[in-house]
């Protein structure tokens, strides 16, 4: 009974060792697995149609994680949260953004990071949520179909029922002026002789004008000599008046200076006498025209006699 007794405490304590050494491998497993691995969110704005969980995650091109989870955001249904399981290692800066990609056009969905300048820190050093977020952009097949609604709302408004009126009016009024054109083909083909005979009238015009004024051009040339000389000779003459007259003003200047002195204040008074003279001759020529014989004679001129 007691050799049974220790067999069994010995198989329950083998038991009780191997259960705790798997027990403590497997923590030891998911610890080294958690600090290898670094969870990251991801929202996106946009549809994430062909995308998986366990797609693949890539950095410029390089593998460095999968896709762990995708659903809705619980608060905006629009929005979709994806779930990132990404190497520790991995360079996630504050910069890095997120996006939709796809391998060729027939390739599967995956999501790329792109950018992470050197000097930006690292968004989990930032980031101080349970899990990071990463920014995301726009990607192209987003931007092909942004660009493509916006082309079919212009292309509704430019073929509206109003512009297509409008075109149809247009068509039928090119259409008009082109059979009117064509009834009066003889008078445009008169009317393109007439421009053709104004244009060579207009040419010979222009050619006679383009001679006259090198003819023009040529006298001018020839005159210049001539015309410069005589410039010279007027200007040599002005010149030589010019010193005459000053010599004339230096020679004279003693005689000018007393007759501005002297004669100008003299000026004055004799002015003054002369017009007194002025107003006695008017007086006396009035006193003629009056009664010349009292003026002259002293009396009254003699009456004549009227018989009676």
């Amino acid at each position: 009974m007691e050799t049974k007794a220790n067999y069994v405490l010995i198989g329950a304590f083998t038991i009780l060792v191997t259960v705790f050494l798997l027990l403590f491998g497997l923590w030891a497993a998911k610890y080294s697995s958690d600090k290898t691995w670094q969870m990251y969110d991801v929202i996106f704005n946009e549809p994430v149609t062909g995308l998986t969980e366990g797609g693949s995650v890539q950095y410029n091109g390089i593998s460095v994680g999968t896709v762990e989870e995708l659903r809705l955001a619980p608060n905006d249904p629009r929005r979709v949260l994806a779930r990132l399981k990404l190497e520790a290692a991995a360079p996630i800066k504050v910069d890095t953004k997120a996006k939709l990609s796809q391998a060729g056009l027939t390739g599967s969905p995956f999501i790329q990071l792109t950018g992470g300048s050197p000097r930006a820190r690292r968004l989990a050093d930032v980031d101080k949520r349970e899990i990071p977020v990463i920014q995301t952009e726009a990607s192209a097949l987003q931007n092909i179909a942004d660009t493509a609604n916006r082309l079919v709302a212009r292309l509704d408004q430019v073929l509206s029922e109003q512009n297509v009126k409008r075109i149809a009016n247009t068509l039928e009024s090119i259409e008009a002026m082109t059979g009117a054109i064509g009834g009066q083909s003889e008078d445009l083909k008169v009317l393109i002789v007439n421009a053709r005979t104004a244009s060579e009238q207009l040419q010979v015009t222009l050619d006679t004008t383009n001679r006259a004024v090198g003819d023009i051009d040529r006298e001018l040339v020839q005159q210049l000599p001539k015309l410069i000389a005589k410039l010279d000779s007027t200007l040599t003459r002005m010149d030589s008046a010019a010193n005459g007259a000053d010599k004339i003003l230096n020679e004279n200047r003693t005689a000018i200076n007393s007759f501005a002195n002297d004669g100008l204040a003299q000026l004055g008074p004799t002015l003054g006498e002369l017009r007194s003279l002025i107003r006695d001759l008017r007086r006396i020529s009035d006193r003629l025209d009056a009664n010349p014989a009292r003026y002259l004679l002293g009396r009254d001129a003699p009456k004549e006699f009227e018989p009676k």
